[in-house]
């Protein structure tokens, strides 16, 4: 079962995010909140760069809140990378003043992978588009769950 914050729908344009060490992936929905879509990779240079990045997609794109990925364990507790989500959802708040909603990530660079083996890439472009591939299924997971 996915986990996911118990906070309500959120209107408009959403952002997804799948947070790495090296690379953010992001993803935005339709205005109305039905398909995500991959919109590329940050390669992480900090924290300023990596915020002034995301500040102008939310600009540019008119986004009203962020869905980032949580990563849990398969059995669902907490890892090292949730704690990292947790202190970027906290710093997004602050930087953005968007409302941002952590969802459970887990299998979501395997679902992306299995995508990309589908389509039949090679290694080097899969590595190229993984990270924005992970979070437009983070995005839709939400979306998908916002539905029911």
């Amino acid at each position: 079962m996915d986990h996911y914050e118990k906070e309500s729908r959120l209107p408009g344009r959403l952002l997804g995010i799948d947070l790495g060490a090296k690379t953010i992936g992001l993803a935005v929905s339709d205005p109305g909140g039905t398909i995500a879509s991959s919109a590329g990779v940050i390669n992480r240079k900090g924290l300023e760069h990596d915020m002034r990045r995301i500040a102008k997609m939310i600009k540019e794109r008119e986004i009203s809140g962020i869905i980032l990925g949580l990563p849990l364990h398969l059995s669902g507790g907490e890892s090292e990378g949730s704690r990292r989500s947790h202190q970027f959802k906290k710093i997004l708040e602050e930087k953005l003043g968007l409302p941002v909603i952590l969802v459970d990530e887990s299998l979501s660079t395997a679902r992306a992978e299995e995508v990309l083996l589908e389509a039949d890439l090679s290694r080097k472009k899969r590595k190229k588009v993984i990270d924005g591939l992970a979070a437009q299924v983070i995005l839709q997971s939400y979306l998908d769950e916002q539905k029911q």
